[in-house]
């Protein structure tokens, strides 16, 4: 195994603009369409009024502040309207702007209209800890961070979340009896507390199956790290990475065939939901990712996951949910070949109307985001939005920074919208040898742009 694909193992799940460093035979641009500059002399001729169709129907963004005044706010309220799951993506996984938003967003839709889940792109069994914390006071908040924050999540140890967390918990304490609560939907990891609790649970309401789970659990659990346990996990050979998915598909299916005993039914739904969080995990990480078709349907895996995942936690607790992802996830189109379906895509064919999603764009600024050549954290700076590209025309509208609900946009907006040029899409790695494009009109219902954005304040290690 080379330097290069090791460095980017760990972080697969996050992002895979660094496979593209492992595999240049793809194409120039991630859906194979023409390069951006390309496109410079398809800014149109109607641009100017695609401009002064945004400036009527966009309306201004007074700060990404998440403290103060949220009447600014009250327009995306009105365009949220019957809406129960949003899905707030971000065109960098490393900016605060974009975290301060997505905390001033659910801090609205908390007080403004009974949302009450914040779900994130981090692994179930990361949530249930965090869960812990903002509803019991569970824990420490550093410490969770810091052991739940690891490989390919690291990323998110960082200052506004953490920031967010803490409101979730204050919030909690105000509102003992009607709480916020916090989700991780993802499949990268399941820690040792999630055995566990599956086991504890079998022995106390199955005992004819503890030994059989017992067994089939044996040395699946993490006794690392979770950073270390992702990086050791793919080392493993793949015959047995699939064995050890067959053995977790067998626990969860025990536990599904069973019928709850009196009282025992929610009980019964959670454990049973733990023990296929676990599988997702074991199934995700089966995939052969020297296979470039084997790795698209692993993705196409991870974000059918994470749309089960969010849609059975809507089912059971009946909250209204905002969704934490990339663009890439919360979106109907992916941008990006790799990802054969998306997230938002899952959500929609199951919840129509009921889902929204919300896109950020960007025309300048920095970020952080590992090396795609070493693993190592640092931040990064993109000078202004190629000519051509979406960011160029959205940046040349009066305000800054603005919300736009493309749906109702004027007609030459709307086209403007649809057709697919030159976009910011950075994920968790940079460089990232691949120019994007993508049509936002097609992507998302909703816009968010913003003028400039600054990196996030990372608490990790490098």
């Amino acid at each position: 195994m080379t330097r290069r694909k090791a460095v980017i193992i760990p972080s697969v799940l996050l992002s895979l603009s660094a496979l593209t460093v492992a595999t240049p035979a793809m194409g120039a641009t991630a859906h194979g369409s023409p390069a951006p500059a390309s496109r410079a002399s398809a800014s149109w001729q109607s641009g100017e009024s695609v401009v002064a169709g945004i400036d009527r129907s966009s309306h201004p963004l007074r700060t990404t502040n998440p403290t103060g005044s949220l009447r600014d706010l009250d327009a995306l309220g009105r365009m949220l309207k019957g809406t129960e799951v949003v899905g707030l993506g971000e065109a960098t996984h490393g900016s605060r702007d974009f975290f301060r938003m997505k905390h001033r967003v659910f801090r609205y839709l908390v007080e403004e209209k009974g949302f009450r889940t914040f779900s994130l792109e981090l692994p179930w069994s990361s949530g249930v800890r965090i869960d812990e914390y903002v509803v019991q006071g569970k824990g420490n908040l550093k410490d969770i961070a810091r052991e739940e924050f690891q490989g390919s999540y690291r990323i998110w140890n960082n200052q506004d979340y953490i920031d967010l967390i803490r409101w979730m918990r204050d919030y909690n304490l105000h509102h003992p009896g009607d709480p916020v609560r916090f989700m991780g939907n993802d499949m990268g990891y399941a820690g040792p507390e999630l055995y566990a609790r599956v086991i504890d649970y079998v022995s106390h309401e199955y005992p004819q199956l503890l030994k059989q789970a017992t067994e089939l659990y044996r040395g699946l659990a993490p006794t690392t790290d979770a950073g270390t346990f992702a990086e050791e996990y793919y080392k493993l050979p793949l015959a047995e990475r699939q064995e050890r998915a067959e053995r977790t598909r067998k626990v969860y299916d025990l536990l599904r065939a069973q019928r709850p005993g009196p009282g025992d039914k929610q009980n019964h739904l959670w454990m049973t939901q733990h023990a296929l969080a676990i599988h997702q995990m074991a199934r995700g990480l089966s995939f052969d990712i020297g296979d470039e078709d084997q790795i698209a349907q692993m993705m196409k895996l991870r974000d059918q996951v994470m749309a089960e995942n969010v849609e059975w936690w809507h089912q059971y607790t009946g909250n209204k949910i905002l969704l934490s992802a990339h663009n890439t996830h919360v979106s109907y189109d992916s941008f990006d070949t790799r990802y054969p379906k998306t997230q938002g895509s899952f959500l929609r064919d199951a919840l129509g109307s009921r889902y929204a999603s919300i896109g950020f764009s960007f025309y300048e600024g920095s970020f952080i985001a590992f090396g795609t050549d070493d693993n190592v954290m640092r931040s990064y700076h993109v000078d202004g939005a190629k000519p051509g590209s979406n960011e160029r025309t959205l940046d040349k509208a009066r305000r800054d920074d603005y919300i736009l609900d493309m749906r109702k946009a004027p007609e030459p907006v709307r086209e403007w919208l649809d057709k697919e040029r030159g976009t910011w899409n950075i994920g968790a790695g940079w460089p990232d040898p691949v120019e994007y494009t993508a049509a936002f009109g097609k992507a998302h219902d909703i816009l968010i742009h913003l003028h400039d954005v600054q990196a996030t304040t990372y608490l990790g290690t490098p």
